[in-house]
């Protein structure tokens, strides 16, 4: 039972890999616009997380806060259209979401590496949890 469980997970996983790769990121789109956003990340203040969201690298700012939660909100809220159309959960979802998001990160952004440090990405690729598609 648990060989099928998981085939059905990976299924589902890849399935949700392929519509984000398709769909893009619709809250990113969203923030590039805002340039405290695009600074934010530049400065390596803010960056992705595995689990789909975005997160505060450093010192918390009312006005990081404000970038990241509206940001995250977005995200949930786009996570969930696509969970249900792919037949998978919130949480899977986001997760295939995080494992693209820290791949498309550029070097010199900050992403969260599996055992949950923030890195900076390199020229090489990022770090990423075993069970991204």
């Amino acid at each position: 039972m648990g060989d099928i469980m998981n085939k059905v997970t990976k299924s589902v996983l890849a399935a949700a890999a392929v519509a984000t790769a398709f769909g893009g990121f619709a809250a990113p789109a969203f923030a590039q616009r805002d340039p405290a956003y695009a600074a934010a990340r530049a400065d390596g203040e803010i960056g992705e997380k595995m689990d789909g969201y975005l997160g505060i690298v450093g010192a918390e700012t009312p006005a990081l806060r404000k970038i990241v939660n509206d940001i995250n909100i977005k995200r949930r809220a786009v996570y969930s259209d696509r969970a249900k159309a792919n037949n998978a959960t919130l949480e899977e979802y986001a997760l295939t979401a995080g494992c693209q998001a820290i791949l498309a990160t550029k070097p010199g952004e900050k992403y969260q590496a599996p055992n949950g440090s923030w890195e900076t990405r390199g020229a090489g690729a990022p770090q990423r949890d075993p069970r991204c598609p």
